[in-house]
């Protein structure tokens, strides 16, 4: 009888509903299709709509003597996922022993960690991050033994001190952002052409996306394809490179865009385009709003939560001609394509 439990306990682990930043099994299913004939990690990260890095995880961490197999690899995950999991130094085992003398030695917990895989380089058993010692430690000391972890821990601190000011705010990209505050007076009125203003409009479980961008003055659309759907920061960036270089010089002013990590090649984007990059404050979308505005339209034509890497670039051209033909009443009920028409024609 405890056997069926357990085995339809692991059976409903493995067809649970998740989140969609866990894989799913026909994920790994495309993983092991698109390895076989040998390609890259960036590659399948497209074609799934994931980060490179993730696919990497996947399969190191799932891959056996006969490669990767997604339905083993499946098994694992579930395996790994049941929450709470037990503490692995709160009971008796090899490694907690090892941690151990490594603390009476006054070894750091980083000494620790490169002396268990030294020490058991085939053991997975005998592994430990730096931080889950930490954890133990600190954990005891809530619990009374804090003497004992004074004299383990060389700082002698028995609670965790930040390693930097919470009010300090990370960076956001490698290359420094320009804020929206120190933009020019004259794109914030409006009065001069030839500044847009960017976003992505996103599909189905965030798979695909389209790039939009709206001309401040003229509210006119045009709509990046991005192949596949896919939308790192080098694909936006390429999609965005080619569409702005079809624009003539004097339209190219500048782009506005939030913090989306999908501009994090906005400097290659500028060097290419000659385009400044400005960026919206966190949570303030209103800082573009004729983008928020026209992304609002164009999901009558992209409703949310559909797989948008089915529209191919005939498509997106198609309803930005039709968005653009569409009498405004912020123009006097003059329409975006009839005014970059006059802009483009003076």
């Amino acid at each position: 009888m405890g056997s069926v439990i357990t085995a339809s306990a692991a059976l409903a682990a493995l067809e649970k509903q998740l989140h969609p930043r866990y894989l799913r099994l026909t994920e790994r299913e495309q993983i092991r299709d698109l390895r076989a004939p040998g390609h890259s990690l960036r590659a399948i990260g497209r074609a799934l709509g994931r980060a490179a890095s993730t696919i990497k995880r996947e399969i190191d961490a799932n891959s056996g003597p006969g490669g990767y197999q997604p339905y083993a690899a499946h098994r694992a995950a579930a395996a790994r996922r049941p929450r709470p999991k037990g503490r692995k130094l709160l009971r008796e085992s090899g490694l907690r022993s090892f941690v151990q003398d490594g603390l009476r030695r006054r070894w750091s917990p980083e000494q620790i960690c490169h002396a268990l895989l030294q020490e058991h380089p085939e053991d997975r058993s005998m592994r430990v991050s730096v931080e889950t010692i930490y954890q133990a430690l600190y954990f005891q000391a809530r619990g009374g033994l804090k003497r004992e972890v004074q004299a383990a821990i060389r700082s002698g601190r028995t609670r965790r001190k930040p390693h930097r000011d919470p009010a300090a705010r990370t960076p956001r990209f490698t290359d420094p952002m320009v804020m929206i505050s120190e933009r020019p007076a004259d794109i914030e009125d409006r009065a001069v052409p030839g500044h847009w203003e960017g976003d992505l409009i996103i599909g189905a479980n965030s798979r695909s996306a389209i790039a939009t961008l709206v001309e401040r003055t003229t509210r006119y659309t045009m709509l990046v394809h991005l192949p596949g759907g896919a939308h790192d920061a080098e694909t936006v960036r390429d999609g965005l490179v080619r569409t702005v270089q079809t624009l003539p010089a004097h339209l190219r002013g500048s782009l506005t865009w939030d913090q989306g990590s999908e501009m994090a090649r906005h400097k290659q984007f500028s060097m290419a385009t000659g385009m400044p990059v400005y960026f919206c404050d966190p949570a303030s979308p209103w800082q573009r709003g004729s983008n928020e505005n026209t992304n609002g339209l164009l999901r009558q034509y992209f409703p949310k939560g559909t797989d948008l890497s089915v529209h191919s670039p005939e498509d997106l051209e198609h309803v930005a001609q039709e968005l653009n033909g569409r009498p405004r009443k912020t123009l006097g009920w003059a329409n975006p394509a009839e005014r970059l028409r006059d802009l483009l024609t003076t």
